[in-house]
C-alpha cells in the first residue's frame, strides 16, 4: 500500500480562511493582520489575562530522541484535534520551525501524516518573517558593537571579551569560528568571532520570554554583549541599540495564527532549540492560546530532561504558570534503538530490546511524576511494524508505575486516532496539580547544576572546567546567581555523551563554560561537545526539495 507523504497530505487539505479560525476563537477582526488567506498575526491586545485561569494547560514532551523518530509534534497536533472532536474548546501553542533543520536533517516540522498544522510549506520556510526579524535585530546589535570599537571605543570594550555572536537561521559549520574585520583600516577592527544559528541567540530567547513590547525593550536593554578592559559588563542599552532592535521586532512579536488539517486553531510563534536554548514557544503565544480556549496543548523540545525541564524550571518559574498535566510520547521503535537495535532492524519484533530500552522512557516519566509532581500519561505513538507483544510490555510497565500508557494513532487517523489519549488528558486535568520545580532560586549555580544532574539526568557528579568557574565568579559578582539555568547538552542521552543511550546512571556531567543571558533572564551551561551552530549532514534534506513551474513545492518531508 502506497502512503502519501506529509506534504502531499497537506497540499490536498481544504483549509478554512484564517479569518474564520480567528472568528471562531472570538478574536476581534481589528486585531487580526492577515498574511494571505491562511496565516495571520494577532495583536497582543487579544490576550485577556482574566480568562487564562479557566484554561487547562497540557505539556507534551517525549523520551530521548532517536533517528527512528518519536512524533512529539504529531502527537501534540493530534491530541488537540482529538480534544476538538470531543467538543472541547482547544487551541495549541507551538514553536516555529528553523530553516536549518528543515534543509538539514529532517525536512518539515509541522507534525506528520493526518496530524499536521498547515499551510506546512509556509510555516516551514519563511512563514511570517519572524526569524528574519530576530536575525536582523541580533546582527544590528553586533554591528553597532563593532562599530563602537572602530569609532574610538569610548566604553573601553575589550575586543577579546565580546560575548555576542552574529547569527543566521541555517546550519553552516563554516561560520562557527571566523576572523572578521580583515582588510584596510576602514574595514573594522580585526578579531576572532563566530556565528550561532538564530534559534540559539539570546535575542530569540528574549523574544520568546517577553510579555509585551515594553518588556521586550527592557530585556533587550539588559543583554550583556561584551566586557570592558576592567571586566565591567557592556549592555545593549549602553550601545544605544534598544529602540532600533525593538523596531525590527515590533511586528514579529505578534503571535501567528494557523490551523490543523481539522481546523483546530494553532498559535505558532518563536522557536528556540531545547538542546542549546530553552526550547519553548513564546510566552505571548501561550497566553493568547490560554485566553481564547479552555484547553491549550503545548510542546517542549526533545525529552523531559531538556524541553520539559526548561519549560518548568525557566518559563514556568518566570511566569508563575503551571501545567495541569503532561504527556510523554514514546514509540516501540525508539525503545528498541535504546535497547541496542540498529535502525535497519527496527521492523522486526524484539520484545527483549523493548524491555532493554524501557528505562529511558520510564526515567522521563519518573521526572514528570516524582521531580515535578505532574499528572502524567504516556502516549505510545503506534507504527505499522509494532507488534501486540511489544505494545503490551510498554503498557504493563507503565501501569506498574501508576501511569496509563495510551495508544496514539493520530499519524494515520488524525484526531480520531487520539480520542483515548484526549479522554485521559481530560481526566488528569480535573485533579489539582501541585507542581514542584527541580531547584530553588537561592541555590548556588553549582547546586542548581548538581540538582539537575542528580534528580533529572540520573548522574552523580559535575566536573566544572576552569573557564566555567571563572564565569560563575563573574555572575556572582554581578548579582545574577539567582537566575535559572539552561543546560546546553546533547538531546540523545541523559548525559553529555550521545553514545550513552537508555538511562545511564552515576555518570559525571562535564561543564565546559557558562554564559549569563541577563536579558533573557537565565544562565546557559555548556556541556560536553555541544555546538550552537549545527552543520549540514552528508546528504542534506535540501537535495530532495524542489518546486515546479506552478510554484508547488515537493520533497519537504
Amino acid at each position: 500500500m502506497a502512503f502519501l507523504s506529509d506534504i502531499e497530505i497537506a497540499q490536498q487539505a481544504e483549509l478554512a480562511p484564517i479569518t474564520h479560525i480567528a472568528n471562531e476563537l472570538g478574536i476581534d477582526s481589528d486585531l487580526v493582520d492577515q498574511y494571505g488567506r491562511f496565516k495571520a498575526k494577532i495583536d497582543l491586545g487579544a490576550i485577556d489575562e482574566r480568562k487564562i485561569a479557566r484554561n487547562k494547560l497540557v505539556l507534551v514532551t517525549a523520551m530521548s530522541p532517536t533517528p527512528a523518530g518519536e512524533g512529539k509534534t504529531t502527537t501534540t497536533v493530534g491530541l488537540a484535534d482529538a480534544l476538538h472532536q470531543l467538543g472541547k474548546s482547544v487551541s495549541m501553542a507551538l514553536r516555529e520551525p528553523s530553516l536549518g533543520p528543515v534543509f538539514g536533517v529532517k525536512g518539515g516540522a509541522c507534525g506528520g501524516g493526518y496530524a499536521q498544522v498547515v499551510p506546512m510549506e509556509d510555516i516551514n520556510l519563511h512563514f511570517t518573517g519572524d526569524f528574519h526579524a530576530i536575525s536582523a535585530a541580533n546582527n544590528l546589535l553586533a554591528a553597532m558593537l563593532d562599530n563602537h570599537i572602530y569609532q574610538g571605543n569610548q566604553l573601553g570594550i575589550n575586543p577579546k571579551r565580546v560575548v555576542i555572536k552574529r547569527c543566521v537561521d541555517m546550519n553552516d559549520r563554516q561560520l562557527r569560528h571566523v576572523v572578521d574585520g580583515l582588510g584596510s583600516p576602514v574595514d573594522g577592527v580585526s578579531r576572532e568571532d563566530g556565528f550561532e544559528i538564530t534559534v540559539a541567540s539570546e535575542v530569540m530567547a528574549i523574544f520568546c520570554l517577553a510579555t509585551s513590547i515594553t518588556d521586550l525593550k527592557e530585556k533587550i536593554g539588559n543583554m550583556i554583549v561584551a566586557y570592558t578592559y576592567d571586566n565591567q559588563p557592556v549592555t545593549a542599552e549602553d550601545l544605544g541599540a534598544v529602540g532600533a532592535m525593538t523596531a525590527l521586532l515590533k511586528e514579529a512579536i505578534k503571535p501567528n495564527l494557523v490551523q490543523s488539517l481539522e481546523h483546530t486553531p494553532a498559535i505558532v510563534h518563536g522557536g528556540p532549540f531545547a538542546n542549546i536554548a530553552h526550547g519553548c514557544n513564546s510566552i505571548v503565544a501561550t497566553k493568547l492560546s490560554r485566553s481564547l480556549s479552555d484547553y491549550t496543548v503545548t510542546e517542549a523540545g526533545f525529552g523531559a530532561d531538556l524541553g520539559a525541564e526548561k519549560f518548568l524550571d525557566i518559563m514556568c518559574r518566570i511566569t508563575a504558570t503551571r501545567p495541569n498535566c503532561c504527556v510523554v510520547v514514546g514509540t516501540v521503535r525508539a525503545l528498541k534503538m535504546h535497547g541496542g537495535v540498529a535502525k535497519a532492524d527496527l521492523d522486526q519484533e524484539n520484545v527483549d530490546a523493548v524491555e532493554a530500552g524501557l528505562p529511558n522512557l520510564l526515567k522521563h516519566v519518573e521526572n514528570m511524576v516524582e521531580v515535578y509532581n505532574l499528572p502524567t500519561v504516556v502516549a505510545l505513538n503506534i507504527f505499522p511494524s509494532d507488534t501486540e507483544a511489544e505494545i503490551a510490555l510498554v503498557v504493563a510497565e507503565c501501569a506498574r508505575r501508576g501511569v496509563q500508557c495510551v495508544r496514539s494513532e493520530v499519524w494515520a487517523h488524525g484526531g480520531s486516532g487520539g480520542v483515548d489519549l484526549a479522554r485521559e488528558v481530560i481526566r488528569l486535568c480535573q485533579a489539582p496539580a501541585d507542581v514542584t520545580l527541580a531547584y530553588e532560586d537561592q541555590d548556588s549555580i553549582e547546586d542548581k547544576i548538581q540538582k539537575l544532574v542528580r534528580r533529572v539526568y540520573g548522574g552523580n557528579g559535575v566536573d566544572i572546567a576552569p573557564p566555567a568557574r571563572r564565569a560563575i565568579a563573574m555572575i556572582n559578582s554581578l548579582g545574577l546567581a539567582h537566575l535559572p539555568i539552561c543546560v546546553a547538552k546533547t538531546q540523545y542521552s541523559f548525559s553529555d555523551d550521545p553514545r550513552l543511550l537508555g538511562s545511564p546512571r552515576d555518570f559525571t556531567l562535564h561543564v565546559k563554560n557558562i554564559k549569563v543571558n541577563a536579558g533573557a533572564g537565565f544562565i546557559v551551561v555548556y556541556t560536553g561537545d555541544i555546538l550552537t551552530m549545527p552543520g549540514l549532514p552528508q546528504t542534506p534534506a535540501a537535495v530532495r526539495i524542489d518546486v515546479d513551474e506552478n510554484g508547488v513545492i515537493s520533497g519537504l518531508f
